[in-house]
């Protein structure tokens, strides 16, 4: 999960984490749109042979990246976030907008892992105060992967 409105430096972080997430074999599920981290991500796992799923605000079939796979139109707008997140095992947040923010906080309402990358202590600590849950943050892709890796293997999600 990331902000349509994204730096140079994130989208290209976002598009090797989706590289990295589909040579793992996993499906990558974003907000689908044709910007910022979720587009990144799509892309890059699409370029590495990876399936990805977009769940869309709108009911058309417009604004959708061109690495989305499987595009599903919900015509919720915003309330299309809870349904990024219950369709996801491990929410991985790149980036902190409002959107993103609600679906950290749906995650861990929902009791869903979550991974903050490249943020701050103030954000990690600001989120485990609203559930008490562990929120990890991780610096660097490969930690990510390592730490979905662990909670897929203790059966977490």
């Amino acid at each position: 999960m990331g902000p349509a409105d994204a730096s140079a430096v994130q989208v290209e972080t976002a598009y090797a984490l989706g590289q990295a997430i589909a040579r793992e074999g996993w499906i990558l599920l974003t907000g689908g749109r044709n910007v910022g981290i979720m587009d990144a991500a799509c892309r890059g796992a699409k370029a590495a042979g990876g399936l990805t799923v977009g769940i869309l605000p709108t009911a058309t079939p417009r604004n959708i990246s061109s690495g989305v796979d499987i595009p599903i139109l919900t015509g919720l707008g915003n309330a299309r976030n809870n349904l990024n997140v219950l369709s996801s095992q491990v929410v991985v947040a790149y980036g902190l907008g409002p959107g993103t923010a609600s679906e950290v906080a749906l995650a861990l309402k929902s009791k869903r892992p979550v991974i903050l990358l490249g943020a701050d202590a103030t954000t990690q600590k600001f989120f485990q105060g609203l559930s008490g849950q562990t929120v990890v943050c991780l610096d660097d892709i490969e930690s990510v992967i390592q730490q979905i890796q662990t909670i897929v293997h203790l059966g977490s999600c």
